[in-house]
């Protein structure tokens, strides 16, 4: 009976062995994967950032000479520092206009250019 119960421990040794290897080979490719994800996002941000930073110094600028000019005005200086706002939807809604106008030429053009077929009168 021991030596069913030590031989069963040593599978499942075993066993659990395995699956620690077998874990750790899966782990360091997840591992790979988010230090990609990781750095592609880093990289991402400090591009955006440094964009962000010269629209903000060309458009202080544009309003430190329009204040010398005496051309500021309110209007101006809320049209030049108001962010404007891109979205997806507008040219997702276009590309689907689109789409469709392209279903709807198909369809045109194979109802004129199929021949129709009469149907046999029957007596």
């Amino acid at each position: 009976m021991s030596k069913e119960l030590e031989k069963q421990s040593e599978e499942l040794e075993q066993t659990l062995a395995k699956q620690l290897e077998i874990l750790k080979k899966e782990s360091e490719d997840w591992l790979k994967v988010a230090a990609v994800v990781g750095a592609g996002a880093l990289l991402t941000y400090a591009i955006v950032r440094t964009t962000r930073k010269k629209k903000q110094e060309t458009t202080e600028h544009a309003i430190e000479v329009l204040e010398k000019e005496g051309l500021l005005t309110n209007d101006i200086k809320k049209r030049l520092t108001e962010s404007k706002k891109s979205s997806f939807w507008p040219s997702l809604s276009q590309r689907l206009v689109i789409l469709g106008l392209a279903l709807a030429k198909d369809k045109i053009y194979s109802a004129l250019f199929t021949p129709q077929e009469e149907e046999p009168k029957s007596e």
